[in-house]
């Protein structure tokens, strides 16, 4: 039976690189083999060059450029296989997304276009940077359980002219789709939950996708204000009916009213956790940022307010509250408490990220194009799922002063990567070997570059059509 489920997620592993292979329509055996190279490197990646001293790799150093540089990718029939892998499962058996955003940070790429602005972290309280960059937007599914495994699904790099909710909503949808027609979910199952976190306009989201089988929850600020469902309207009354009702102020106590619920929780990590939750509050929206072209009058998108309290964080003994926003109403305790937990889970992402950037080497390369870096993500992202579909069936190469693992779904994908080159050599190779051939004379010797790159403004380059002001003018 163990030897049966062995060769099972084998051959899961080895049909999936086929069909990574199959989406690589241009230089495939160079890009199949530098991801290669990522897998069964014997620590961090620092340089694509690196890559081509790696025995998987048989090909010199500028044939991984020119694959990253003008090879092609088939990203929508990437997207399709892996919506079509087995998916995890979050607590309840549930479908839990998590959606982020990563940045690949390049300040000193003047001659490389479409950078934003990336609001970065440093060290110490309010030091905050905007520093020159590509931001992508990550789709991952989520397990149960504490661990630092994610499946992702999707990646889009936002560009200057992009609305960044609308591009998410667009994302989450398409990902959302491509999950029901892999059969993953069938009518009559517990709805897809969408994990946010405080970045998102988690009401524009909820109120875009409110046709698919989601529920949205996701992280808001503590100083925001929330309304009240409008009060009955008194007979005999006259005027427009009220819309909103009283406010409830994050910030203020004494705003508040008696909770729907409220739950505890005993945690190993956090201590005893604390739930309170208001049904059917809503925000106040108005004509701007991603509701600035909404026609017609506004909508009252109700959910459901959390503040969740824990009794201690690693590192901080005097935790602040959390306050989500979930677009269930009428939920129940046992509803409320899943939709934390889940919430929760979504820092596992964080954890994808860290091994992308400090092991994967995903944002190393030296890069000019943005296509190019599109393309070496998608191949970092094929990188992640073999070592996810290998998980189960790896070898664990430990060190000696590290902790002994008995059960393989506990191994970290780090671990996974250390033994991953020992189950190489059993699955398919598809890349052909490569031709003989010589480099190219290159540009004579004593001469300069008649054609300099070209330089780019960093930040948004497409304005609106009309300002605030003027938008407002024109729609009363």
């Amino acid at each position: 039976m163990h030897d049966t489920g062995q060769a099972g997620a084998l051959g899961d592993l080895s049909g999936f690189r086929e069909q990574v292979y199959q989406c690589l329509t241009s230089r495939a055996d160079a890009l199949f083999e530098l991801a290669d190279a990522v897998l069964c490197a014997d620590g961090p990646v620092t340089s694509l060059a690196e890559l081509s001293l790696m025995p998987e790799h048989r090909r010199g150093h500028g044939g991984g450029y020119d694959a990253i540089n003008h090879g092609r990718i088939e990203v929508d029939r990437l997207r399709t296989t892996l919506a079509g892998l087995p998916l995890p499962r979050a607590a309840n058996g549930r479908i839990a997304l998590a959606v982020d955003v990563s940045h690949w940070l390049r300040p000193d790429a003047a001659c490389s276009p479409q950078r934003l602005f990336c609001h970065t972290y440093a060290r110490g309280k309010g030091q905050a940077q905007m520093i020159p960059g590509w931001p992508y937007s990550f789709v991952a599914a989520l397990e149960t359980g504490r661990t630092s495994w994610t499946a992702l699904l999707d990646a889009v790099r936002l560009r200057p002219a992009d609305d960044a909710t609308a591009v998410t909503a667009d994302q989450l949808r398409n990902v959302v789709g491509r999950i029901i027609d892999a059969g993953h979910w069938q009518p009559g199952d517990p709805r897809i939950l969408i994990v946010a976190d405080a970045g998102y306009d988690v009401t524009r989201l909820a109120f875009v996708l409110a046709d698919l089988p989601i529920e949205v929850v996701g992280r808001i600020r503590s100083d925001r204000v929330m309304l009240r469902p409008a009060p009955p309207r008194t007979p005999g009354t006259n005027g427009r009916p009220r819309k909103h009702g009283g406010m409830f102020t994050l910030a203020d106590p004494a705003s508040w009213h008696t909770p729907d619920h409220t739950t505890h929780t005993d945690t190993t990590r956090y201590g005893h956790a604390q739930t309170q939750a208001w049904d059917r509050l809503h925000p106040r929206l108005t004509h701007r940022g991603p509701w600035l072209d909404h026609e017609g009058e506004l909508p009252l998108v109700e959910g459901t307010v959390i503040r969740l309290q824990v009794e201690y964080l690693p590192g901080d003994r005097d935790p602040k509250p959390v306050w989500l926003w979930s677009s269930v109403t009428a939920a129940n305790a046992e509803l409320i408490d899943l939709l934390w937990q889940v919430f929760l889970r979504r820092f596992d992402l964080e954890h994808t990220f860290r091994l992308f950037k400090q092991t994967l080497g995903w944002t190393r390369p030296k890069l000019r194009a943005p296509q190019s870096a599109d393309r070496w993500t998608w191949l970092i992202l094929t990188v992640h799922t073999q070592l996810r579909l290998a998980r189960p069936i790896v070898e664990d190469c430990r060190r000696p002063w590290e902790k002994r693992v008995t059960e393989p779904r506990r191994l970290t994908p780090a671990r996974v990567r250390r033994g991953f080159r020992n189950l190489h050599t059993t699955t398919t190779h598809p890349a052909a070997a490569p031709k003989p051939s010589r480099p190219g004379p290159g540009r004579p010797l004593g001469s300069t570059n008649p054609h300099p790159a070209t330089r780019y403004e960093v930040g948004k380059t497409v304005k609106r059509d009309l300002t605030l002001e003027q938008h407002r003018n024109h729609t009363g």
